[in-house]
């Protein structure tokens, strides 16, 4: 038998495969899953297991931020616009918003 914790997890958590890397995104507030108020600016972690991975990454997530307020004379495909493919997988679930490595070199 199935634990309901397996079918209704109490944390949000993604397993990820990015760019043909395996990786867990996860986060530690709970009402992530149920309280659309929390989703305005909080945190997330991933960690892939790579051996160029020393620490596990903690992401900033702000969903009310100003796209407009990027350069708008950088077209879509010049370096200064291309993100990480992790922030390209959050924002299939949020979009628009932006991530902050805090530190960590994206990946």
């Amino acid at each position: 038998q199935v634990s309901p914790a397996l079918r209704t997890p109490r944390l949000p958590v993604w397993l990820c495969s990015l760019s043909g890397r395996h990786g867990v995104l996860f986060g530690t507030d709970s009402r992530l899953l149920s309280d659309w108020k929390a989703e305005r600016i909080f945190h997330l972690y991933f960690y892939s297991g790579q051996q160029e991975q020393t620490r596990t990454a903690r992401l900033t997530i702000d969903t009310h931020s100003h796209r407009w307020e990027e350069a708008q004379r950088e077209g879509p495909c010049s370096p200064g616009r291309r993100r990480p493919a992790l922030e390209m997988a959050i924002r299939t679930k949020w979009a628009g918003a932006t991530v902050s490595w805090n530190g960590t070199e994206p990946f």
